[in-house]
């Protein structure tokens, strides 16, 4: 028989991230971390997790809050609120976890998590990365995972204006 509810147990709050972090730890499990607001999930969102997944035995995914997108995204986002984006990220196989934050960068939960690896998608260099210098200080790796192409949120967005 399924278990139905497995993804919503699959969203963690931030203060049970020590106690999740210290049980992985404790059967020698590596960890992924990787973070992004998801407000439309495409195949270049799957891409990324799928290849970050590849990287350790857990992977990690940490969501903006809905005020931290309005911020950072503007007053028009995001289209989905964090619940419901947290609810399809833990849904899906590749993705153990997911904690949303409400900062702009999710530096306070990669210095709780304490990832082995860091992962971001994009066209970023390391030192552009919010907690690459803190994973790296501790003996972490930081890897930078190419979009696929033609794939965004903002291009899904544009495309349904021009719909109207």
């Amino acid at each position: 028989m399924r278990q139905g509810n497995r993804a919503v147990e699959k969203i963690i709050k931030r203060e049970a991230l020590i106690a999740w972090r210290n049980r992985l730890r404790l059967v020698s499990r590596s960890i992924a971390f990787t973070n992004g607001v998801f407000d439309i999930l495409h195949q270049g969102h799957i891409k990324v997790l799928t290849e970050a997944a590849s990287f350790a035995d857990v992977l990690i995914v940490g969501v903006n809050s809905d005020a931290s997108v309005k911020r950072l995204k503007g007053p028009e986002r995001p289209i989905n609120d964090e619940q419901s984006r947290a609810c399809l990220l833990s849904s899906l196989v590749m993705v153990d976890a997911v904690v949303i934050f409400e900062e702009d960068t999710p530096l306070n939960i990669i210095n709780i998590i304490k990832p082995d690896i860091l992962i971001k998608g994009g066209d970023y260099s390391v030192d552009q990365i919010a907690g690459s210098r803190e994973v790296q200080a501790y003996g972490g790796t930081v890897e930078i995972i190419q979009m696929a192409q033609g794939f965004s949120t903002t291009g899904i967005i544009d495309k349904l204006k021009s719909l109207q």
